[in-house]
């Protein structure tokens, strides 16, 4: 694709992989204000399809002009991630934005034991998000609650796993490749099944590979975005 300014007040999907550390509303701002900088455009539409959180890498939907009204239509397609548990130790966030605030022994697992378990995670599940997350309670960001040490009560939520496989166990580390509906935190995936082996456990990487048919590997950097901008015609 040659970038030029029609395409993007027109309306376009570029696929990002997000880079680690940069919350999706930074990589969106990022982007807006490349495409107003080159194309000396005032105003112009920029969103994304579904948030990574600052610690997940990986495949990042940005829509412009016309496009950001087909957000929805993306949010709700099949995400695929991969990524790492780490057994024995949980923490506040369910990652590793927090230090570890509880650890157990982890001697008593196997590798079958671990494989069972991961059964009872496939299909609709019900899981509470994480505190340290943007979903709102009474119009209040959850971790603009967790900042201030204040306890709530957060609903559940059903959500689908559709495909949750554990392709490598090297204790404490758990690999694992998960196809979802929208709306899962995988971070709380991670915990549930840590409290489910009775031994706790906290997400350490994450990276979505494809949102429905748009994949990773078709993704490009916000430098090589900024490259191309330069290419313009």
């Amino acid at each position: 694709m040659v970038f030029n300014k029609e395409i993007f007040t027109d309306g376009t999907v570029v696929l990002i992989n997000k880079p680690l550390k940069w919350t999706s509303f930074q990589v969106v701002n990022k982007i807006r204000w490349l495409i107003k900088s080159t194309f000396n455009i005032k105003k112009i539409k920029v969103g994304h399809a579904g948030t990574l959180d600052p610690l997940a890498e990986g495949l990042l939907i940005i829509c412009t002009g016309r496009m950001t009204k087909k957000i929805s239509e993306f949010q709700n397609l099949e995400k695929e991630y991969s990524g790492t548990f780490n057994l024995g130790a949980t923490t506040p966030s369910f990652d590793l934005e927090t230090e570890i605030n509880q650890t157990k022994p982890i001697d008593q697992l196997t590798n079958e034991m671990i494989l069972e378990r991961s059964k009872a995670f496939k299909g609709k599940i019900f899981q509470t998000p994480p505190i340290y997350s943007a979903v709102k309670h009474k119009g209040k960001k959850l971790y603009e609650y967790a900042r201030q040490g204040e306890e709530i009560e957060i609903k559940k939520r059903e959500v689908t796993i559709h495909e949750f496989i554990i392709s490598s166990i090297q204790l404490p580390k758990v690999y694992f490749h998960i196809k979802c509906s929208k709306g899962t935190y995988i971070r709380s995936l991670a915990n549930d099944f840590g409290k489910d082996l009775k031994c706790g456990a906290h997400l350490t990487k994450l990276v979505r590979n494809s949102i429905g048919k748009y994949k990773i590997e078709d993704a490009i950097s916000i430098d090589t975005f900024e490259e191309k901008l330069t290419q313009k015609t």
